[in-house]
């Protein structure tokens, strides 16, 4: 292998690492972030579009309850909740 096949070797991946492996870890991080943040009152769409409010966060089992209809209630995974549509304010202690 020559050295100028090298360089352009470690140029394409150092293009790729930057223009989608970085931005994909960065999205993921921001996700993750969204999830930890979430807390009871905040309107939801999850990724099958279903829009809700949180009435209920289960830190332990990974999961939410939120209400999609006046006394419908269903269980959520966390993991599946795409956006925060409107977020409620912390709770004064």
């Amino acid at each position: 292998m020559r050295a100028e096949d090298l360089i352009l070797l470690l140029l394409i991946f150092g293009i790729m690492y930057f223009l989608l492996i970085r931005p994909q870890q960065k999205k993921v991080k921001e996700h993750q972030a969204m999830l930890s943040a979430l807390r009871r009152g905040d309107q939801i769409v999850t990724q099958g579009g279903v829009v809700g409010k949180i009435v209920k966060v289960k830190d332990d089992a990974n999961e939410v309850e939120v209400e999609i209809a006046k006394g419908v209630n269903v269980r959520v995974v966390k993991s599946t909740i795409a956006t925060v549509m409107n977020k409620t304010e912390p709770a004064k202690t």
